[in-house]
C-alpha cells in the first residue's frame, strides 16, 4: 500500500491543448490489459528530455536520443509496459525503430519525429508484432487511463496537474509517471512525462528539465538500482496565450520553472511513496554541507543503505546505522565531532557520539511514524540537499522474487 498517497480524481487532471492521448492493449504480459500508450502532439512544440546514465541503456532510450539529435521536432511518444527492450542488442534497436516507423505511418509524420519508451522485464525480446498489431486499435482516452497504462509494479497511477496565471494568461501543466522499484535515478525516474501549453524555446526547456530533474527525479531512491530505461520528458505545446519564453532572465521563465519543479517533485515523491513494499516515506535533509553535491552524496549514502532502510521498516531506533552511512559516504575531511543528526525533532548525535539528551523512547516514537525526516547537519558551509526514500520491507523481496512469474 502506497504511503499517504492519494490518487487525484479524473476531473482534477487537465487536458493540455495540443496533446491527444491514446491507449491500447497489446497483450505483452497480460491479456486484455492496457499496456500501450500513444501520445500525439501538434506540429509546433518544444521538448526537453533527460535519460538514464546506465551504460546498458535500453534500445528505446538510444533511439529516442538519436531522433532528438535530428532536430526534426516531435510529433508522438509511444510507450509500452511489460517489456523494457533492454539488453536486446541490435534486434532491440531494430524493433524500437520499427515501432517508430509504424507510428509515423499511422499519424503522418517522419520516423525521427517519434520517440519510443519501454518499461518492464530486461533481457527479453520485445514482442514487436503484438505492439504493431495493437497500434491501429488504440483509442482516445483521458490522462488517468494513460497513467495506469504505463504502470508495472506500481500499485496506483501517478499523475498531477497545475493551473497558474502568468501575466494574466492561463497556463496548464499535466504530468504522469511510473516507477516503484529499480529506482535510484541518475537523471530522472523510470518514466516521467510532463506536458504544458506554455511556449518555451527548446534550449531553455532543455536547461529547465535538467535543473528540475536535479531536485525531483534525481533526488529519490527506492532500492539503489539505476534502471536501464529512465526517461524524463517535458513537452511545451505553445498553445497558451502567454508569450514565448526566450530568456532565463524573464520572470515568465522562473514562474514556469517553479510550477514545473513543484509538479515534478510531487510525481517523484509519489514514486517513493509507492516504492515496492514501502510502509514509510523518509526524507534525508542534509544541511550546511560544503557543496550541494556533497550534501547529495551524504544523503544518498544514508538513503540507500539496506541496514538503515530495514531499521526504519522495523521501527527500530538502531541509529548508529545512520552514523555509519554518513561515515562511509566518501567525504575525506569530514569532522564527525561537528556533525549533528536529528530524527524528526529529536537530537540523536553530536560531538562524535550519542547526544546526552537522547532517549530510546524518544527515538522509538519517531520511528513508529510512517513519515520521517532525518536531518544531518554537517557544519561545513551552507549548501543543502534533500533526498527522498522509503523503508525496505519483506514485501520488497516478495515482489521482486515473483516479478517474472
Amino acid at each position: 500500500m502506497a504511503v499517504n498517497l492519494s490518487v487525484p480524481g479524473d476531473e482534477q487532471i487537465l487536458a493540455i491543448d495540443g496533446v491527444q492521448v491514446f491507449v491500447g492493449q497489446a497483450g505483452i504480459k497480460k491479456p486484455e490489459h492496457d499496456d500501450l500508450t500513444l501520445i500525439v502532439l501538434n506540429g509546433i512544440n518544444s521538448i526537453g528530455a533527460v535519460f538514464t546514465q546506465n551504460r546498458f541503456c535500453a534500445a528505446p532510450v538510444q533511439i529516442a536520443k538519436q531522433h532528438l539529435a535530428t532536430d526534426a521536432g516531435v510529433r508522438a511518444l509511444v510507450i509500452n509496459t511489460g517489456n523494457a527492450n533492454a539488453g536486446t542488442g541490435k534486434q532491440g534497436l531494430d524493433d524500437a525503430q520499427l515501432i517508430c516507423d509504424k507510428v509515423a505511418q499511422q499519424i503522418g509524420c517522419s520516423v525521427s519525429e517519434v520517440l519510443p519508451f519501454s518499461t518492464g522485464v530486461i533481457l527479453e525480446p520485445l514482442p514487436v508484432d503484438k505492439i504493431v498489431a495493437a497500434l491501429p486499435k488504440v483509442k482516445v482516452v483521458h490522462w488517468p487511463r494513460a497513467a495506469a497504462a504505463i504502470m508495472t509494479t506500481d500499485t496506483v497511477p501517478k499523475m498531477a496537474s497545475r493551473t497558474v496565471y502568468i501575466d494574466g494568461h492561463k497556463v496548464r501543466f499535466t504530468g504522469i509517471a511510473k516507477g516503484s522499484g529499480m529506482i535510484h535515478p541518475n537523471m530522472a525516474t523510470m518514466l516521467g512525462f510532463v506536458f504544458t501549453d506554455a511556449a518555451i524555446a527548446q534550449p531553455l526547456l532543455q536547461q529547465m528539465v535538467a535543473e528540475v530533474a536535479a531536485t525531483s527525479f534525481n533526488a529519490i531512491t527506492v532500492d539503489g538500482d539505476t534502471s536501464t530505461n529512465d526517461s524524463f520528458v517535458v513537452v511545451a505545446t505553445g498553445k497558451s496565450q502567454l508569450g514565448r519564453i526566450e530568456s532565463v532572465a524573464g520572470k515568465d521563465y522562473l514562474a514556469v520553472k517553479t510550477v514545473l519543479a513543484d509538479l515534478a517533485l510531487e510525481l517523484a515523491q509519489a514514486i517513493v511513496r509507492d516504492g515496492e513494499g514501502a510502509t514509510k516515506f523518509i526524507t534525508i535533509d542534509v544541511r550546511n554541507a560544503l557543496t550541494e553535491a556533497e550534501a547529495r552524496q551524504v544523503g544518498y549514502a544514508v538513503a540507500r543503505s539496506p541496514l538503515v532502510k530495514t531499521a526504519f521498516y522495523a521501527s527500530d531506533p538502531n541509529l548508529g546505522r545512520i552514523l555509519c552511512a554518513i561515515g562511509y559516504a566518501g567525504i575525506a575531511d569530514l569532522d564527525v565531532a561537528a556533525i549533528k543528526v536529528y530524527l524528526g525533532e529529536v537530537l540523536v548525535a553530536e560531538n562524535g557520539g550519542r547526544a546526552a539528551s537522547y532517549t530510546e523512547e524518544a527515538g522509538q516514537q519517531v520511528m513508529a511514524q510512517n513519515e520521517i525526516t532525518v536531518t544531518i547537519d554537517l557544519a561545513r558551509a551552507e549548501a543543502r540537499a534533500k533526498i527522498y526514500t522509503c523503508d525496505l520491507s519483506r514485501e520488497y523481496v516478495t515482489i521482486n522474487a515473483d516479478y517474472r512469474s
